[in-house]
């Protein structure tokens, strides 16, 4: 039994280690052979990479072991309860809570605040209130994303006609948006998919596609993570349409 359980945690190590393998070849190469300089602090790089190398693992293994089982099973629960309304709400508060404590989108939030006040755009007094707009643009619009995307698995809808439609949206709100935001909201489309949110999400909508007949898993069960980053630039171009 131990025996076996060794073999499988160096097997998950050994498979962490080859994923951040190309990550380790690219950096030591421009290290020795461009700049031809040493590692600096090489003892402490090594065992920072060794904690990524047990941390990746464990992540991933709890992944397998919880985050995933969580949302079949909240998804399989749901659906067999035969409510709407509830799973619409779960999906919305469930894009909604994960994003708002986001620590990628507190930074650009913060980040988005400190040089608005510098460049005269809002006044030093309200940079606590423009963040928090700028979470809360972003919260509800991936909540929004993620019911959506269930809305469109229960219906059957194919995903490329929302996405394609979502980004004409996004291309036409460009046009008209101030400088000031574009940037900023093609950002917040990238930091809104968090480490949480991505595995609960494509398991709910995995399990959702499993429950309900006539859906596949493969093609329906996925696509819900492509909202959760194409409604966060819709929203924030908004705000600062709004903002500015």
């Amino acid at each position: 039994m131990i025996k076996k359980l060794v073999g499988r945690i160096v097997g998950k190590l050994r498979a962490s280690f080859l994923d951040l393998l190309p990550i380790i070849v690219v950096v030591s190469f421009f290290q020795i052979v461009v700049l031809r300089e040493p590692f600096p602090h090489l003892p402490e790089i090594l065992v920072g990479l060794l904690f990524v190398v047990v941390g990746l693992m464990l992540f991933v293994e709890g992944l397998e072991i919880g985050l995933f089982p969580i949302g079949e099973n909240l998804s399989y629960a749901l659906a067999k309860k035969g409510s709407l309304f509830w799973l619409l709400t779960f999906s919305f508060l469930l894009g909604f809570s994960t994003t708002i404590a986001e620590p990628a989108l507190i930074a650009v939030a913060k980040e988005a605040a400190r040089i608005a006040v510098e460049s005269d755009l809002i006044q030093p007094e309200i940079a606590s209130r423009y963040a928090l707009g700028l979470r809360l643009s972003v919260a509800i619009s991936v909540g929004l994303a993620i019911l959506i995307g269930i809305w469109r698995i229960i219906k059957g809808w194919p995903v490329y006609y929302l996405i394609i439609g979502g980004y004409v949206i996004v291309i036409f709100m460009t046009l008209f948006a101030p400088e000031e935001i574009i940037g900023i909201a093609y950002d917040a489309g990238g930091v809104t998919t968090s480490t949480i949110t991505v595995p609960l999400v494509t398991a709910l909508g995995v399990g959702l596609a499993t429950v309900i007949e006539g859906r596949s898993p493969l093609t329906d069960g996925f696509g819900l993570i492509a909202f959760a980053s194409l409604l966060p630039m819709i929203f924030v171009m908004g705000y600062g349409m709004f903002i500015f």
